[in-house]
């Protein structure tokens, strides 16, 4: 029963969001609930048969099948969609489709149709957050609570968001379509923000046993991917995002030891280091640079870039690092870029020189609960050898912490200032 659990639970962040996407094509924008009420009747089928059956060859292409079952029963018992027996047909002649031509351009079409759902989750007649939050929890299988946390937010409130995207949408009877060239650019930026948190949830869990979570990096990358393939989304604040997006996961295998220890950049095994993934980001950038436009994407894919080039952590060039944070507290004032600044002035010019640029920070109201505010300010005290005054704010740090391998890593840090 395990292993089917841990089958489904990764089908449902991996596989139900496509599905969601598929059957909006039969449904309509107007319907993206009774989308995912079919793929949910799905899952719960898969939970109830499999345990006695056995996980079947391919999950996803059973859940598929399974979730077009649920739409067509659903469909000739309620009756409560308009047009529903064109529907009907629609769906039963696609499911009755098994030939080789139509298992070739399926996944182009599921590929087509989760970008279609994406630009309609960010139509940009919905709040700037409510894209962003239904686009995460429809397409991208997030709970609410999670999503509560990138927004820093109460769960009511991102349901509520969600609700209201919806009905909106529903109100606007959106065609299911990529947007025309005319009418990218309004929705493009949203579109950005939303694969930017989920690629950013995965490379750092909010909460939980695991730190990481690949696959929600890798879906990330795909959608950019998708979207960077397509003829409308060849813009250079998409590479620039891309190239972001691949020197990060470039050190994924990296960042945590073999027993699930989180590692700090200093302490990683840079053999490690994905060089496909650090060429691929480097390829991106390069088509970034294409134009005038200078997005955040583009410094935070020159900060990253300074890492992966580098031979070492002694030969990072810091300097370079911290002009480009320059660059971004021009655009973005968050005290996080302003924090992430510190520790490379920290690294260019010295550990006091950092702490100075941290303390001008701490009574920030929007850091009081951002564990690495402490957890930095602690890491440069005890480089200082000052490790009564850093264990303070590691303990500090450990009362706000999400992750257990996190955890772990300041628990060690508290037992060695102790010794």
């Amino acid at each position: 029963m395990s292993q089917v659990q841990a089958t489904l639970d990764h089908l449902f962040r991996r596989s139900s969001g496509k599905i969601v996407a598929y059957l909006t094509r039969f449904f309509g924008p107007d319907h993206l609930d009774l989308a995912e009420v079919v793929v949910q009747e799905a899952l719960l089928k898969a939970l109830q048969s499999w345990p006695l059956q056995g996980i079947p060859e391919n999950p996803e292409a059973w859940l598929m099948r399974a979730s077009k079952n649920c739409a067509i029963d659903h469909i000739r018992k309620s009756r409560d969609l308009p047009q529903d027996a064109e529907i009907l047909n629609a769906l039963v002649d696609d499911l009755a489709a098994e030939d080789e031509e139509s298992k070739r351009t399926f996944a182009k079409e599921l590929q087509d149709d989760s970008l279609k759902l994406l630009f309609i989750c960010c139509h940009p007649a919905l709040a700037r957050e409510s894209r962003i939050a239904l686009t995460l929890k429809t397409l991208c299988g997030f709970g609410i609570p999670e999503i509560a946390r990138a927004f820093l937010a109460k769960d009511e409130t991102i349901a509520q968001r969600v609700v209201r995207a919806k009905q909106k949408i529903a109100d606007l009877h959106l065609a299911y379509e990529v947007p025309p060239p005319e009418a990218l650019e309004e929705r493009l930026d949203s579109v950005l923000d939303v694969l930017y948190l989920m690629f950013n949830e995965g490379y750092l869990a909010t909460s939980g046993e695991s730190l990481l979570r690949r696959d929600f990096c890798e879906e990330a990358i795909h959608c950019s991917t998708s979207l960077a393939h397509h003829e409308i989304g060849q813009q250079p604040r998409v590479f620039a995002l891309l190239a972001l997006m691949h020197f990060q996961i470039s050190r994924f295998n990296s960042r945590l030891d073999a027993q699930g220890k989180l590692l700090l950049l200093e302490e990683q095994d840079r053999a490690l280091w994905d060089q496909e993934h650090i060429h691929l980001g480097l390829r991106y950038l390069d088509l970034s640079a294409d134009g005038e436009d200078l997005s955040e994407f583009h410094l935070q894919a020159g900060i990253a870039s300074c890492h992966a080039i580098a031979t070492n952590f002694a030969t990072t060039d810091w300097q370079r690092i911290v002009s480009y944070y320059d660059m971004l507290l021009v655009r973005d004032s968050s005290p996080v870029v302003a924090l992430n600044r510190a520790v490379a002035v920290a690294m260019s010019e010295g550990f006091g020189a950092g702490l100075r640029e941290i303390d001008e920070i701490t009574d920030v109201a929007a850091l009081k609960s951002y564990y690495l505010l402490p957890a930095t300010r602690a890491e440069l005290l005890r480089r200082q050898g000052r490790l009564a005054e850093a264990k303070v704010e590691y303990e500090r740090a450990l009362t706000l912490v999400g992750t257990e391998p996190e955890k772990r890593l300041i628990q060690k840090r508290i037992i060695a200032c102790k010794s």
